[in-house]
């Protein structure tokens, strides 16, 4: 499953991934890969995801995220400067 992450003004990340698990605005879920298509919009907190070499997680104040043929996009508010 790809997964990029996007801020306004930059790209965080774009690479494949096993799993991401984000703060909805009803609480937090996973995704895995052969996910249903999916469109929901974010809070904030951590988005977690892992890949083959280990695990990452980047704070964010809210976005968007959108999930089609194992295709992850989260468009992200801007991370706060502390947590870059």
């Amino acid at each position: 499953m790809n997964l990029k992450i996007v801020l306004p003004n930059k790209l965080i990340y774009d690479g494949e991934i096993s799993s991401v698990t984000v703060p909805g605005k009803g609480g937090v879920f996973t995704i895995l890969s052969h996910h249903a298509p999916l469109i929901a919009i974010l809070g904030k907190g951590n988005v977690t995801f892992r890949f083959k070499n280990g695990v990452n997680n980047v704070f964010i104040n809210g976005g968007l995220i959108e999930l089609n043929n194992d295709k992850v996009v989260i468009c992200a508010e801007q991370i706060p400067e502390n947590e870059k």
